[in-house]
């Protein structure tokens, strides 16, 4: 029986399934947004709202117990410089984990995990330069 067990296993090992979920939590921090299947986004969520907590306190012992859980020193400090100035103010919820489609291989349940506020964050393109019409390349 399984009562009150919380979290997947994804049939792994104790290390494999914590470098798993490291590598996904880093990973969202480096890129704001990644897609999964829906099973390992939920488990991320789960974890990576606790470290953005972490962020918004700020202390140094936060600082210390988010890196013992993601060992990226360059996401850690994006999260405690830039994403977590973006949540003061807000408790939890910082996490959108939307079902995107089926997986073609397997038929796994997919989902997009992006932070709340993505849409503002995200840059927008801007558009490709047209080439004067007199240009041609290699004609010099």
């Amino acid at each position: 029986m399984r009562h009150r067990v919380s979290g997947k296993l994804f049939g792994r090992t104790a290390n494999q399934r914590k470098a798993l979920l490291r590598g996904l939590i880093t990973s969202l921090l480096e890129h704001q947004r990644i897609e999964t299947t829906l099973a390992k986004a939920k488990e991320t969520k789960k974890l990576a709202e606790r470290i953005i907590t972490l962020g918004i306190k700020g202390d140094l012992h936060s600082k210390r117990v988010a890196l013992s859980h993601v060992p990226n020193r360059s996401a850690i400090a994006k999260l405690f410089g830039e994403i977590a100035p973006r949540f003061t103010g807000r408790n939890g919820g910082y996490l959108r984990l939307v079902q995107t489609r089926n997986r073609v291989n397997d038929g796994a349940p997919m989902a997009v995990l992006e932070f709340v506020d993505y849409e503002q964050v995200k840059k927008p393109k801007e558009p490709k330069k047209a080439k004067p019409k007199g240009e041609t390349k290699g004609n010099e």
